[in-house]
């Protein structure tokens, strides 16, 4: 019986610089909502039949997104390698939205902070959709797991 879901999410913390205490908590969030509701259903057929649960292991090298995925015994499943080329404007575009959203918290009326939130929102759904549509053919995700597999790209992909 399969069970297409994500247990444990680990990040390369060579490929994390310290960002603000807002992405941070943002960091944290998103692996907790993460591996509270999640569908990660990987479509290669392997010899034993294993379909699931996950652990993946998520980093950036030499511009590209790596996706380890383990069986829940730790041992290697496969791994998928995308390019971050397509991402890399929707990543900046977020993290300035996210700066000024921050910002907004601390100094804004509520309707500018509703603002500046949907246009937050905007860009993340949009990225998320673009990583669904990536992953399509290798790994089968759930709009909510594209939204959070994103704020982690987020944060690994900008290095120090």
């Amino acid at each position: 019986m399969a069970d297409t879901r994500i247990i444990e999410v680990s990040l390369d913390e060579g490929s994390i610089i310290r960002r603000s205490d807002d992405i941070e908590q943002e960091r944290r969030v998103a692996i907790r909502d993460l591996l509270e509701h999640n569908h990660f259903a990987p479509q290669r057929d392997h010899a034993d039949g294993y379909k699931g649960p996950y652990r993946i292991h998520l980093r950036v090298e030499e511009g590209r997104l790596v996706i380890d995925i383990l069986r829940d015994d730790g041992s290697h499943l496969e791994t998928h390698v995308l390019g971050l080329a397509r991402f890399r404007r929707p990543i900046r575009e977020y993290f300035a939205i996210c700066d000024s959203y921050y910002r907004a918290l601390r100094d804004a009326t509520p309707q500018q902070i509703e603002t500046v939130d949907m246009a937050r929102r905007g860009v993340h759904n949009e990225a998320s959709e673009m990583l669904k549509e990536r992953l399509e053919s290798k790994i089968d995700v759930d709009f909510d797991t594209a939204r959070r597999l994103f704020t982690l790209i987020c944060v690994l992909h900008i290095k120090g």
